[in-house]
């Protein structure tokens, strides 16, 4: 019997990838069995997150790093690091700036979205530039580094840059552009790995952060982030998110992830307090890295490709064309496009989908144009005793009533 089985839940097959709704990645043995041995002792964080900065430091040639819980958790340390510094008393405020110290970040437009919300939590101000023009059909132009520019002020905190592969303006004209008036760029890469190198790439454009997410490619736990970038801001990162219910004469934070001579004395629990990281995700995450960086899931595109070939052979007789697509980056999964043929099968996508999820087991596919009759479906958690399941699930849901 399942562990989920004995509190009611029901284990589903998760064809839609490492997506945090269905509990993120799946964390390889070596990984588990750290996690469950950094159980068995306990150790001072501050120690263990200065050993995780020189590690993340390592593979990212970032100054700095810090484990955060979660890519949105990184944001919102990312931009409390950039209102605050070292001034504690700034972090004593957040998250109410109240006009007393520049909080404003600037974004544009085309990058707003949901995860925006943690740059916000810290107490920050977005300020937009640039226009949806071609989503609107009103013109043909995206956003250009001179718009950041133009709305820099006394006001103006810092720069927050999503990253996609489409992503424009280059990231590193908006490093540029906010490096000219001395503001730093936090970075939101949580789902850019991989490709491994874009764990250096991103970072060598100037960006001061970069937040990646550590429950996806990385195979961490799924609560697990990594914000790396300057030393000074990740510092300030650090000071608000470890318990810091200490005396200031006893307080030994490592130097080279806290620098105690540029404090009065210790800050209170900083805004990030809520966020804290656990010592067995930090050193499981830590272990997921060394094994992603080590390239040991390269090989698993080309298991993951039979697979997908397997599934579309059986459904090629179903109302729906199925399309393998490879990477374009050579180490992602490949994926396998479900085009339902709505009119002939005499349901929508949307009504497949619900048939998947409501079916024994349940079966969970991408759907981000399901409203274009199209499903995905990615490997990525896919076992090879699931397959027969699989199939058969799509079968029925692609049978006509």
């Amino acid at each position: 019997m399942s562990i989920y089985d004995r509190y009611g839940v029901r284990p589903i097959i998760n064809a839609a990838g490492a997506v945090t709704r269905l509990g993120g990645a799946r964390m390889p043995a070596g990984v588990l069995e750290a996690f469950c041995e950094a159980a068995r002792e306990s150790v001072p964080l501050d120690q263990l997150q200065a050993a995780a900065s020189r590690a993340i430091a390592d593979v990212t040639g970032a100054e700095a790093g810090l484990v955060t819980a979660g890519a949105c958790a990184a944001l919102t340390l990312g931009t409390a690091a950039i209102l605050c510094g070292y001034d504690i008393g700034r972090m004593e405020r957040l998250p109410h700036c109240d006009g007393a110290f520049p909080d404003e970040i600037v974004v544009a437009r085309e990058h707003r979205n949901g995860y925006d919300h943690g740059v916000r939590a810290a107490g920050a101000r977005l300020v937009e530039v640039g226009f949806h023009e071609i989503v609107a059909n009103a013109g043909v132009r995206r956003v250009e580094a001179w718009e950041y520019a133009a709305v820099f002020s006394p006001r103006t905190a810092g720069v927050y840059y999503a990253l996609a592969d489409d992503s424009r303006p280059p990231l590193v004209e908006v490093v540029a552009c906010a490096h000219e008036r001395g503001l730093p760029v936090l970075v939101d890469a949580a789902g850019e790995l991989p490709p491994r190198k874009n764990l250096q790439a991103i970072l060598a454009t100037g960006a001061d952060l970069v937040a990646f997410s550590g429950g996806k490619a990385i195979r961490g736990p799924q609560s697990t982030g990594i914000l790396c970038g300057r030393r000074d801001l990740i510092a300030s990162a650090a000071l608000q998110m470890l318990d810091m219910d200490d005396h200031f004469a006893l307080w030994d934070p490592p130097a080279e992830l806290i620098d105690k001579s540029r404090v009065p004395g210790q800050p209170r629990h900083g805004i990030g307090r809520g966020h804290k990281v656990s010592k067995e995700e930090i050193v499981a995450l830590l272990t997921a890295l060394e094994t992603f960086c080590r390239g040991d899931f390269d090989g698993d595109a080309t298991q993951h490709r039979t697979i997908l070939k397997d599934v579309a052979a059986g459904l090629a007789d179903c109302p729906a064309r199925c399309q393998v697509h490879d990477s374009r980056d050579g180490e992602s999964s490949p994926w396998l496009e479900i085009a339902i043929d709505e009119a002939r099968l005499g349901r929508s996508a949307v009504e497949v989908c619900r048939q998947l999820r409501g079916g024994e087991p349940p079966i969970h596919l991408g759907q981000a144009r399901i409203y274009e009759g199209t499903l995905t479906l990615n490997p990525l958690l896919l076992r090879r005793d699931q397959v027969e399941s699989l199939v058969n699930g799509l079968r029925r849901a692609l049978s006509r009533p």
